[in-house]
């Protein structure tokens, strides 16, 4: 699978991306507000292996994506839509902090909620983020996503209870987004 943007090539994870996500991966910054992370070589090499299993899929229950410069092909973080039961989908992203704060979040993201509802046929997508996510949380604003709420202590990780802000968007406002544009 691959999907292309103005600026970015989003595809499929292969084993020679290890040391390009790990770059991101073990950094504690990038993984502060992630469940993971930060890496260990061998904790990137097992997800590596597990995206390679995720492609195999039949049928694919998620998408994990390589995102990539269309102009030099450097691997600059990932992207991920998780379909759901009742035609619901979870996104999220992770970049390597050099490409903070220029909009590939965003591009890459809004890539997949248009494959999502335009292929997969969904009807909604939510993502999640940490509360001191601000970086995050925009990202989902500016693809139109409408914030649901606060989600207190629902996950637990990194030994404690974590909050979650859960924003999402529906087809048809997804849509009507699109028609503005």
């Amino acid at each position: 699978m691959q999907l292309e943007t103005e600026r970015l090539i989003i595809r499929e994870f292969t084993h020679e991306d290890q040391d390009a996500v790990h770059e991101y991966a073990a950094d504690p910054v990038v993984t502060t507000h992630m469940i993971w992370g930060p890496n260990s070589e061998a904790d990137t090499r097992d997800f590596i292996v597990h995206m390679l299993r995720l492609q195999a899929q039949k049928p694919r229950e998620g998408y994990e994506l390589a995102v990539e410069l269309k102009d030099s092909g450097k691997l600059i973080g990932g992207t991920g839509l998780y379909v759901l039961p009742a035609s619901q989908g979870e996104i999220g992203y992770c970049f390597n902090r050099p490409y903070w704060g220029k909009g590939y979040a965003t591009e890459a993201a809004g890539a997949l909620l248009r494959y999502g509802f335009r292929e997969l046929g969904l009807h909604r997508v939510y993502a999640t983020c940490r509360p001191g996510n601000i970086g995050s949380a925009t990202v989902m604003r500016k693809l139109g996503m409408t914030y649901e709420g606060h989600m207190r202590e629902h996950m637990f990780h990194k030994g404690k209870w974590h909050d979650s802000h859960l924003y999402s968007i529906l087809e048809q406002e997804y849509d009507a987004l699109q028609r503005q544009l």
